[in-house]
């Protein structure tokens, strides 16, 4: 049987087939034998011979059978072959690239060429690890998307690229000598020196030679000074005695050494005309960056300028849509502010289009995740060749439009990305979003990081500050941003209140504010009357401060019923509720069960729409308890929308509500932000919201954002908006400074972060105090450094025109004198300003103390007080003070006694009393605390409110020539008195004795005031009689110096005001082995530079190995506590493998947490270590082995939503540690990761997301 079965088996070669062939001839004809043996020829010599396949019989020998191989003496069966040692291909290297070329010279009309001329070339060795030029080539195609984190970014826009050309211009002006003027001629301790100036002399006889032509340079003719001034050459004359270059000042930046490079040489230019020093300097021409544009005319040329536009709707465009295109067209970058619904995307996608036409690419950002999809959605429709990139998903990385959230763009950036080369827009949606204290610095570091060639679209909700915003981005690219508004909502909204459910109120809403914009107060009154009569008798109080919440959801309940049953009988479904809690969200939906609001083919198709989506989900996962929730409520026509519920769920529910198969959705303050997805109604559960610290009423700009879903453009006349007042009527200034104050204005929230540091330290050609420079928190510093370099450029020269003074001789103490008595003036303010803050100062100053005035008006005038304001926190004093009798308006006197042109001792040491100089007069005057120069030990009894009155009764026109009363008379008598008695000033209250002030800062600078009133007393240079004009000349050349040191700091970097913390961060990074001494970024430094958030605990992490020694599923377990935002601690049932982790994870937090505070920064330990929540750790571990999600619900209290959102962050931030990994060579713990990131990405948390199938 076993022999029969071998037989029919097929031979396993085809030479052992009973076949043979026959060749017949040389036709190439063969035959076919019955007979088995070798192919056979009819020719002489047989088949020509034919080679085995080598690479097939080595497979089949040693491969597939290589059980013939023996198992002992292995060394006979392998064969080596011996290398050839070569030790010079290790010296080979790589050619010098060729530095220079050869160019043709050409005749301009003929071409004929004239000859060669060799040329420079630039960018001849770049590469993405050594250049930010664009002309270096591109990367590895594996990394032409994402790009690398030791690739160098391409040069920000806006900065000065310094080219091969500015670097030899640089180097010329650093070390050019012009050996016909530069020359010095005076050698040092020489009164002369030698005269190289040609002169003209007559012609020596043929023959002979002049000795004194040949001598004349070395001038020995002995004569003296005063010859030299009788001949007519002026002593010390700086064009021809010692004429010397003034060396260009290095700088730390490429950039600024371009700047000083230019500036230098027009100061050289400019120097040689003589300035006066009275002349003021010339204010700059007013550059306009930001250029608001008209859209009140229609554009009517609209399409005689563009007859083929790239793009075309079914629709009609709007004038701010026209005037937007039409910048477009022109490359123009434009800031579009329009009210909710209005339109934006329209220039969104007329940019896309444009992109298409010119073949080259557009990235739209987007603030959330969620509107990433949505538009990726959108545009795909429309345009087809659209991509999407988010944390977690890569969709057609090659189309021309790249849609992302706005962190990926800045990973591109800083990585730099190949992408970028072909950028022509970016598209900034929601921008108002840079408001956000968190995730705001993101958006100034993408707009401060974009090259020069990308133009900029910005789309925002309506802001007050938006041509500011404008004018800064203008600045920092270098280029007009057009700003266009729109004048009103194309939609216009009614705003009403809803009292309750009562019989009589139950279908009545109160109109507040109407479409046109007018505040109806009839409204709120009839408002607060209906809610009056179903209040209680306690209970009737008119506009509480704060609505309280009365009843449960019972109250709730009959509340929505009555109002959805009212706004369905009126046909303003759908409608959004807007509640800021995720519970009440939940409990007001669920309470609802009697409401169905759908027909039968409604729920129909909402059913089918249901089992569609959810089709993708594992059989467990269909049946979650909010899944099942949810599937009940929708076919209801009631949704749910916050970030508790599943993203799959929130999509259905934002699909649904768009087709309007949802009336009623309940969701969360999140909705409004840029979904656009409008309703006919929007509902206000509260006005009140917790902001994470207190609750609050809600910001004008935050009512505007989510009133603004009401209303569809197209379908409904106006959109209706109904506040609930549950409560209390809210008081009427709340609703008006809610419902018509301005929007939030635009707000820096740029802060300094380590991933940014260290991100341009490793760019040797970029400064982190450059970015600092260019932030929008620096603009309003910053945006006048223009006129601050020319103020400077102008007082250089004005300094350099003035006479030195002279300090010679009996002036030599001059300069000193003049330290000293400012010295003095600042000691005396610094300790009145004490006196001043002090409780026993200010209790001092009450009715009848006598007080040294000194202000604009009055120069060490004595007064009395008279009243004392009650205000404690602008206190002002009201006071009698003696003054000149007042001049004729048509003279030209000044206001009154000025301090004396040049101070002597007796002005400096005293304070020199003002005495009338005619008939003594008075006024009553408010003194601010800090125009009190002195308080006197003298009080007089004085009535100040009967002489306030009779000076206020004397400044009308009928009474002004009455005669003062007899209290005013006598308290000017008196100060006149004291005047007299004391000319140098009375004697004052001492700060430490009288008024017990201990500081430090007083008692020293009491005694440095007494040592300065002596030396000013000794001083000579005060008997001189050129002391006063010299002192002039000495008091304006200092003045001129103090101005210039502070245009140059605020020029400088000294005055940012993030430097302090720069500086402290760069010494916990040098402190942790991030950077060296000379700021070098160290590897260490290169891997933070790989992690997306928590970079410093990431890799002291991965270099402690703290993470190398566990599982997968405990490693991405620990980790959760650096992303999940749900306070919480782990729990006791976790493995003693992870209660360690945990805790040695807080350990090196609390190690970096010390680190930075021993560095100087404000962060306490406790609270960089409060920023872990270790509150998931058990359900992250659990779904890493493999638990279904439907039995982690009982494992936290978390939403589900929440939950997916940790893991999602969580599988992103495994990815940035494989990528580190492999940076540092850990290929295990790379493999761990990956591995984490694997079991993380399952079921129903990494769903793919509805919008983009």
């Amino acid at each position: 049987m076993i022999e029969t079965e071998r037989l029919v088996l097929p031979p396993p070669d085809p030479l052992n087939l009973p076949l043979r062939t026959l060749e017949v001839g040389c036709t190439g004809r063969w035959e076919l034998l019955n007979v088995p043996g070798a192919p056979e020829s009819t020719l002489p010599h047989g088949l020509p011979p034919c080679a085995p396949d080598l690479q097939r019989e080595a497979e089949q020998l040693f491969l597939s059978s290589p059980a013939w191989l023996p198992l002992h003496g292995l060394e006979h069966s392998a064969r080596k072959w011996q290398r050839k040692t070569d030790p010079w291909s290790l010296l080979a290297a790589l050619g010098a690239p060729v530095p220079s070329d050869l160019q043709a010279q050409r005749h301009p009309t003929t071409g004929q060429i004239l000859g060669y001329k060799e040329v420079l070339l630039e960018n001849t060795n770049l590469s993405a690890t050594t250049s930010l030029s664009l002309r270096r080539p591109p990367g590895p195609a594996s990394q032409s998307l994402w790009g690398n984190p030791t690739q160098y970014p391409f040069w920000p826009g806006g900065m000065d690229e310094p080219s091969l050309t500015d670097l030899s211009t640089r180097e010329e002006a650093e070390e050019e000598i012009d050996f016909e003027k530069d020359l010095l001629t005076v050698p040092p301790g020489f009164k002369k020196g030698v005269d190289f100036a040609p002169k003209d002399h007559p012609a020596p006889v043929p023959g002979l030679l002049s000795l004194s032509r040949l001598l004349e340079p070395l001038d020995l003719s002995g004569g003296d000074e005063d010859e030299s001034e009788a001949a007519g050459s002026p002593k010390g004359d700086p064009a021809s005695a010692s004429p010397s270059s003034t060396p260009l000042a290095r700088a730390s930046s490429l950039e600024d050494l371009v700047l000083k490079v230019g500036s230098y040489q027009s100061w050289k230019q400019e120097a040689s005309t003589v300035v006066s020093p009275l002349e003021p300097p010339k204010p700059l021409p007013q550059e306009q960056w930001a250029v608001p544009v008209d859209v009140t005319s229609p554009v009517g040329d609209f399409y005689r300028l563009i007859p083929q536009p790239a793009f075309q709707w079914a629709f009609e465009p709007d004038v701010f849509q026209k005037q937007a295109i039409l910048h477009l067209e022109q490359h123009d970058s434009v800031f579009v502010a329009a009210h909710t619904s209005a339109g934006k995307t329209v220039v969104a996608e007329y940019a896309i289009a444009l992109a298409q036409k010119h073949m080259t690419r557009t990235i739209y950002t987007s603030p959330i995740k969620a509107l990433s999809n949505q538009k990726f959605r959108d545009f795909r429709n429309t345009f087809g060749d659209v991509g999407l990139l988010t944390g977690d998903v890569q969709l057609h990385p090659e189309a021309s439009c790249l849609i992302m959230t706005t962190e990926i763009l800045r990973s591109m950036l800083y990585s730099g990305s190949d992408v970028i080369r072909d950028l022509e827009w970016v598209i900034f949606d929601e921008v108002h979003y840079i408001n956000d204290a968190e995730r705001g610095v993101v958006w100034e570091e993408v707009l401060i990081m974009l090259p020069d060639h990308v133009s900029i679209i910005l789309l925002s909700a309506t802001v007050p500050n938006a041509l500011e915003f404008a004018d800064w981005i203008g600045r920092l690219k270098r280029r007009q941003i057009y700003v266009i508004s729109t004048v009103a909502r194309p939609v216009p909204l009614e705003h009403y209140l809803f009292t309750g459910n009562s019989p009589k109120t139950q279908g009545e809403l109160f109109l507040l504010l109407d479409s046109r914009g007018a505040f109806h107060t009839k409204g709120y009154y009839a408002a607060v009357e209906a809610k009056k009569e179903r209040t209680s008798k306690h209970a009737q109080t008119f506009g509480a401060k704060q609505p309280t919440h009365q009843g449960g959801p019972g109250q709730d309940r009959g509340v929505y019923l009555s109002l959805l049953a009212s706004l369905r009988a009126r046909a303003q479904l759908p409608v959004v509720v807007f509640t800021f809690s995720r519970g009440r969200c939940d409990e007001q939906a669920s309470g609802l069960t009697s409401l169905d609001l759908t027909t039968s083919s409604e729920k129909s198709e909402i059913h089918l729409f249901l089992q569609r989506c959810l089709a993708r989900l594992r059989g467990s996962d269909r049946q979650l308890p909010q899944v099942l929730h949810m599937s009940e409520l929708l076919r209801r026509g009631l949704g749910v929308h916050h970030s508790g519920i599943l993203p799959i769920l929130k999509e259905i529910v934002e699909m649904l509500f768009s087709r309007g198969l949802l009336k009623v959705l309940f969701a969360t303050e999140t909705f409004a932000m840029g979904v656009n997805m409008p309703a006919r109604t929007v509902v206000f559960d509260s006005m009140r919201k917790h902001d994470g610290s207190t609750f609050r009423d809600l910001l004008p700009g935050e009512y505007v954002q989510m009133a603004g879903r009401a209303g569809r453009r197209g379908l409904d006349p106006t959109g209706t908006v109904i506040l609930l007042c549950k409560g209390r009527v809210p008081e009427m200034a709340d609703l008006h400074r809610m419902m018509m104050g301005k929007p939030s204005q635009l707000q820096s929230q740029f802060r300094l972060t380590y991933t940014m540091i260290l991100n341009l330290l490793r760019v040797d050609a970029l400064r982190v105090e450059d970015m600092m420079k260019r932030s929008f928190s620096e603009f309003p510093a910053r945006k006048d450094s223009k006129a601050h370099e020319q103020a400077l450029a102008e007082l250089t020269k004005r300094l350099a025109a003035l006479e030195e003074p002279d300090v010679t001789g009996q002036l030599a103490d001059l300069p000193d004198y003049y330290s000293w008595g400012e010295e003095l003036t600042e000691t005396r303010n610094m300790i009145q300003r004490r006196i001043m803050e002090s409780v026993n100062g200010l209790k001092s100053l009450s009715a009848g103390r006598v007080v040294v005035v000194n202000n604009e008006e009055h120069h060490n005038a004595l007064g009395v007080i008279l009243q004392v304001s009650s205000n404690s926190a602008s206190r002002v004093f009201t006071a009698l003070v003696l003054c000149d009798k007042p001049a004729v308006p048509e003279s030209a006197r000044d206001k009154g006694p000025a301090a004396p042109a040049v101070p002597y001792p007796d002005d400096l040491v005293g304070f020199k009393l003002f005495l009338p100089e005619g008939p003594c007069e008075h006024t009553v005057a408010k003194l601010q605390p800090g125009e009190v120069a002195a308080i006197s030990t003298k009080v007089l009894r004085v009535n100040g409110e009967k002489i306030c009155e009779d000076f206020t009764k004397r400044q009308q026109p009928k009474f002004r020539k009455e005669p003062p009363l007899a209290a005013v008379t006598t308290a000017v008598q008196e100060l006149l008195r004291l005047a007299q008695a004391y000319p140098a000033g009375p004697p004052t209250l001492d700060p430490v004795n009288d008024l017990q002030l201990k500081d430090v800062s007083v008692v020293e600078g009491g005694l440095r005031a007494r040592k300065l009133e002596e030396l000013i007393r000794g001083a000579q240079c005060v008997h001189s009689p050129r002391f006063p004009a010299q002192y002039v000349k000495l008091r304006e050349r200092v003045r001129m110096q103090k101005e210039m040191e502070r245009l140059r700091f605020l020029l400088s970097d000294q005055s940012l005001l993030l430097l302090p913390e720069y500086h402290q961060r760069v010494e916990v990074l040098r402190t942790l082995g991030y950077v060296d001494e000379a700021g070098t970024v160290k590897l260490a430094g290169r891997v933070a530079c790989a992690m997306s958030s928590h970079e410093l605990l990431l890799t002291e992490l991965m270099f402690d190995n703290a993470l190398s020694a566990l599982r997968p599923e405990e490693i991405a377990a620990l980790l959760s506590g650096l992303v999940c935002q749900s306070p919480g601690d782990a729990g006791d049932q976790l493995p003693s493998t992870l209660k360690q982790g945990v805790e040695r994870v807080r350990a090196v937090a609390k190690r970096i947490g010390e680190v930075q505070v021993a560095c100087g920064l404000n962060q306490t330990v406790e609270e960089f270590v409060g920023e872990l929540n270790f509150g998931l750790v058990e359900v992250v571990y659990e779904w890493a082995r493999g638990m279904p999600f439907s039995e982690l619900a009982g494992l936290s209290g978390t939403p589900e939503g929440l939950v997916v959102r940790c893991i999602q962050r969580l599988a992103e931030m495994c990815r940035s540690l494989r990528g580190a990994a492999r940076l540092v060579g850990e290929p295990v713990l790379g493999a761990k990761m990956e591995t984490a990131a694997t079991l993380l990405r399952r079921d129903i948390v990494f769903a793919a997301s509805l919008y983009t199938q």
